[in-house]
Order: C-alpha cells, then structure tokens, then sequence
C-alpha cells in the first residue's frame, strides 16, 4: 500500500541543542551540536526500503551507494517519514527505525546530520493509519479511531515510550502536531470541525472554517492543509492564535474525484494528489488555487514545486513530466523496467531539491532522475530484494 493511510509531517525533525542554550552553554558546545552524530555540510538523503513480501528493511545511503540492513517487519503494509525516523506499519503496529539522517531548519540557516542506523522500537497499536511529528511529540492514529501521543525525544534517544491517549473517535483522522498544539479535525460533536488542543489533549479552539470529510492532509511553510468534500482547508497561526482559511475548487468535484494522499518536496508549497483516474490535482498553496492536470491514469506523482514539472508516474513504468500552467506533457522516459514490465503497484515518486526517485519492486532497483533535465535517468541502484516500499530521509 502506498502513502495514502500513514500520512506524515515532513517538517524539521530536532531543535538542535546550540540553538536552544544561552550564552554560557554555548562556550560548551559548538552552534547546532547534537550528541552523537556528525554535523555535515550537505543534505544527507537516504532511502528507506521495505519488502512487503519478506519484510527485510533496507537503507540506501543516496551519497556513498551503500546499503545497509536495518532489521525485519512481519506483514509490513506502510511506510512513512518525519525525515528522520521510518515508521513500517502493520496490523500489530508500527517498526520504529533511525535513518541517521535528517535535517534542522532554523528559517536562515539549517543544520545537516548523519549518525548511526538503528531500531529506534516498536509502537503497538491496531494498525496505524496516521502520523505525524514535531521536534518534540509524534501523533499516531490508528485505525479503530484512537490516537496515541509519543515523546520524540526518546525516539531520538532509541526508545519508544508508553505514550498518552488522546481518547478515541469513530475512524482514524490526521492528529497533527502545530505550533506547539494539535490540530485534530472531526472528531468533536460536529464531525466537519477542526479543533485546536494543548499537548494534554484539552481542546482550547474550534476553527470557524470547517472541513468535511477529511481526506489527506500535509505540513507546509504556509501552514497545515486539510482535504475536505469542499476544497481545502488551510491552518495557519500567528501570536497563538489558529485561524483557517479556505481553498475551494471552484466548481463541483465528484467525491471519487477528490485528492486523498497529498505529495510534495519538503519545504514546497505545492501539493500534487491524484485526481480520479485519469487526472492529477496540483494545490498551489501560495496561490490558494487548486489545477487539474489530465494526465491519463497514473499510479504516483509528485513535483519540486513551483517552476519544476509534475511529475507522474504510469503502470508500465513510463515517467512523464507536465508543465503546470499549461498542463502539457514536456518529457517522458522509456518504460524504466524495460517494455512490457510494471514497477509495482506501491511504487513511489520521492523528490528533493534537484532529483526524484522511484522504487521499482518487479526490477528490484530503485532509479533517480534528473527532472530539470528532460528527465533524465541519472543513477540505477540494483537490489538484492524487491523495494516494495520506499521513503526518503535527511530532508
């Protein structure tokens, strides 16, 4: 299954510790030191791969091409990203691993980091459809509609702790850690209303805005978005206050229409979501506006943002890309596993600031392409399993 039931918040995955002390401590220790891992001066992207069929999980380090074994997850059916931690989730719960990669952005500067891989734990619950982090809590929601806070801080120390409960609702929504709160949408009295908690779980707003049927959700520099029957929602806060603005689609949309797992490039502020079956959403949040790209049927897409193409992925392993204010194809690739062979229905278009990567379980290899150059195919990584799943980390 792809990235459409365990949907996580890509943001900045520590507040490092130089930033955060006063003038003394900092004599102590150098600006942006993190105990146990090495500052670098480039982003350090890796992969995390599963096989669904054996469960072996697997780290492919996108810098030295080395890939390293990070254990084994019976019956894993997801796999999502905080940047820095993979969650692999199954009936039973949710396989913690450590990528040792991941990223601070401070705003004016960031901060890089690689460290050791290692299990991090497990998270035990009914199958978790949801989760999201911050630098300091994860969210997990689970599929018989209770939610679970977690300590962060022990995930980076290599333990997962007993958590707290946030209670339980009728089905599993998107809790969503923000600006020191949680944004938890539709599970009050009226089921269309996004309220806003403390950390404790104690509701301290309701947004006037509302949100009908949440369906996919994503974290960006203008605030978190919600999917809804009647558009988007856009949360925002400012001074402590949460206020939510609305993204209609301006006109109707069939509900078998409607976007349901939102993809981006970490830091973007543009959403991409498939449209049905035969066209790809892209929600320009910046702009406020949502277009519909007809790109026949696809199985993933994605894009950089503003200026690079969308990107959308066939069946048969063909890699198009589209120019989004005409909504014209620009490139495409040959079939990448070769004529007549499909890459596998849960691959995935992961992208960053200048390459996209798509896993490919029938070929077992994973490509990386070149989409500011016709699309490209820069690097082929063979494997020695079937790269069923794939998230990237150190963003």
């Amino acid at each position: 299954m792809r990235l459409k039931t365990i949907s996580v918040v890509l943001t900045a995955v520590l507040l490092a510790t130089g930033c955060q002390r006063g003038s003394d401590a900092k004599a102590e220790a150098p600006h942006g030191y993190v105990e146990g891992a090495e500052e670098t001066a480039e982003q350090q992207s890796r992969l995390v791969l599963a096989d669904a069929g054996t469960g072996a999980v697997q780290i492919l380090d996108l810098i030295t091409e080395k890939v390293s074994p990070a254990g084994k997850v019976g019956n894993v059916r997801e796999l999502a990203t905080d940047g820095r931690f993979a969650f692999l989730g199954s009936d039973t719960g949710a396989h913690v691993v450590d990528s040792g990669a991941w990223m601070v952005d401070h705003g004016d500067h960031v901060h890089y980091y690689r460290a050791k891989i290692r299990t991090a734990g497990d998270i035990q619950g009914k199958r978790p459809r949801h989760i999201h982090s911050d630098p300091a809590i994860t969210a997990v929601s689970f599929q018989d509609g209770s939610v679970r806070v977690y300590d962060r801080t022990k995930l980076e120390a290599g333990a997962v702790d007993e958590g707290r409960s946030l209670g339980s609702g009728t089905q599993p929504v998107p809790v969503i850690p923000y600006q020191e709160h949680l944004l938890v949408p539709g599970t009050g009295s009226r089921q269309d209303v996004v309220e806003v908690r403390d950390r404790h779980g104690a509701v301290k707003a309701s947004l006037e805005q509302t949100c009908p049927q949440v369906r996919g959700e994503a974290v960006t520099r203008r605030g978190v978005v919600f999917g809804c029957s009647d558009g988007a929602l856009l949360v925002t806060a400012k001074d402590g206050k949460f206020t939510g603005e609305k993204i209609p689609y301006g006109g109707p949309v069939a509900d078998r229409d409607r976007p349901t797992d939102f993809r981006h490039r970490v830091g973007s502020t543009t959403l991409t979501a498939k449209a049905g079956s035969n066209a790809v959403w892209v929600l320009d949040v910046t702009k406020r506006s949502w277009k519909r790209v007809q790109t026949g049927p696809v199985i993933a897409v994605n894009t950089a943002g503003e200026g690079a193409p969308l990107l959308a992925l066939t069946a048969n392993g063909v890699l198009k890309g589209y120019d989004v204010a005409t909504g014209k194809q620009t490139a495409a690739t040959k079939p990448l596993s070769g004529p007549g062979r499909k890459v596998g229905p849960q691959a995935v278009i992961e992208v960053d600031t200048s390459r996209a990567y798509v896993n490919d379980s029938a070929a077992r290899k994973v490509y990386e392409i070149d989409y500011n150059d016709d699309l490209r195919l820069a690097r082929t990584f063979p494997l020695d399993f079937a790269p069923s799943l794939m998230v990237e980390t150190g963003r």
